[in-house]
């Protein structure tokens, strides 16, 4: 059986106040921080999401094998924390995490002095890990260009190392806020480091415990900004969220002003507003792929051509976001094409009274982008529980705006409505 929502809204106005959940990104560099300091610090506004409730769990589970189910981040954060504490663990995950590789920082942290051995396919998991003898190298070269958890992961168990860590960073440097979040936290821990050209530099030293209060997420905030953008009216108040953040996906501020939606910030938090947008934009997502998917929802369902680089990570997300973009933008009749190496085009087709069912391959941003297109037509999404890895109150903040949805059971390979 596979469950799915079909929803509408019967006027297209939005209006109201949505309180947003808290980022997923920094509770869980926070939680790892927190464990490193000793566990005394207090971390308030935690968030609800899934992986982080996982990892809470985890990080007091005196359990052998650790699963991390399919979160990634949680995956590669325990992989460099347990081996550099010199915990002994077999870590696993989903079918799908199993296939998401991991080699990048295996090898770091074993050129580090950490034990870590497959257990399945050589460069992902599961892992063994065994333990940590110090061999005395503080220099690695680690690749940049291919996901940030790994560097985020080697910079929090820095601290810890007996001679610190000298980490430079080879090519571009993608998802680069994140990083900066990283240090940042770090800091606001007592750790102190040096982000000069390609290279950070991390003395040994202890962390201090502290407390430390969650901002809400920018990431939730993006499906609103694309909520507006299809709606016929719209006033929305997100509380909370701030103009100067940690958060690289607060770079929707800008995206998004270029397709149709006002920011206004103040004491408050952020107020959204229709404004007019343009019919082509050019996106460069190395910073903040996670916005892609919005994005290109947006410029589907609205007309406008998009080109977009620097989502080369989205191949290795929960599933292969290219692909999976490029499959559902079909049925907006649209298409999504690589015209040169890491350059992609999308262009749209005008959507006009059709009935729309988007598939989310277990992927929770895949759901929340593609939502929004029920401002302009009934739509129906698959799966829609996999919004609970990062935002479990989405439909129900939905529903709070006047989104009509009504949910159902149908057996797999019964037949699809018409695309």
């Amino acid at each position: 059986m596979i469950k799915t929502v079909t929803l509408t809204h019967p006027s297209g106005v939005l209006k109201g106040t949505i309180q947003l959940p808290a980022s997923k990104s920094e509770s869980n560099r926070a939680l790892i921080i927190a464990a490193l300091s000793g566990q005394e610090s207090e971390l308030h506004n935690v968030s609800e999401a899934n992986d982080t409730q996982l990892l809470q769990r985890l990080l007091q589970s005196t359990d052998e094998t650790i699963d991390a189910e399919d979160a990634g981040t949680v995956m590669r954060f325990l992989t460099a924390y347990y081996a550099i504490t010199g915990q002994q663990k077999t870590l696993t995950g989903t079918e799908r995490m199993c296939q998401r590789p991991i080699q990048v920082l295996v090898e770091a942290l074993r050129e580090l002095g950490a034990g870590i051995a497959y257990l399945g396919e050589e460069g992902y998991p599961p892992l063994k890990i065994t333990g940590f003898e110090g061999n005395g190298n503080n220099r690695l070269k680690v690749r940049s260009d291919i996901s940030s958890q790994y560097i985020s992961a080697l910079l929090m168990v820095a601290p810890l190392l007996p001679e610190g860590l000298v980490l430079e960073l080879e090519g571009k440097i993608g998802s680069r806020p994140y990083i900066e979040m990283t240090l940042s936290l770090m800091r606001h821990f007592g750790v102190s480091a040096e982000f000069g050209g390609n290279t950070i530099t991390v003395p040994h030293q202890s962390y201090k415990p502290a407390s430390f209060e969650v901002e809400p997420d920018w990431s939730a905030a993006s499906y609103w900004y694309s909520l507006v953008a299809m709606a016929k009216e719209a006033d929305i108040l997100l509380p909370g969220l701030k103009e100067k953040s940690l958060q690289g996906d607060r770079a929707i501020v800008d995206i998004m002003r270029r397709l149709g939606v006002h920011t206004a910030f103040s004491q408050e938090g952020v107020r959204l507003t229709k404004k007019h947008s343009e019919k082509r934009i050019s996106c460069d997502f190395s910073n903040y792929p996670d916005l892609a998917q919005t994005v290109v929802a947006v410029c589907a369902a609205l007309g406008i051509n998009l080109e977009m680089t620097g989502v080369e990570s989205l191949r290795i997300k929960e599933t292969d976001r290219i692909q999976a973009l490029q499959i559902e933008v079909l049925t907006l009749g649209a298409s999504l094409e690589e015209y040169a190496p890491g350059v992609f085009q999308m262009k749209p087709s005008i959507i006009k009274n059709r009935r729309f069912v988007f598939r989310t391959y277990q992927d929770h941003r895949m759901a929340m982008a593609f939502a929004p297109l029920a401002l302009l037509e009934p739509i129906e999404i698959q799966e829609p529980e996999v919004v609970r890895k990062s935002y479990p109150r989405f439909w129900e903040d939905l529903a709070r705006v006047g989104f009509e949805l009504s949910y159902k059971e149908q057996q797999y390979g019964e037949k699809a409505p018409v695309r």
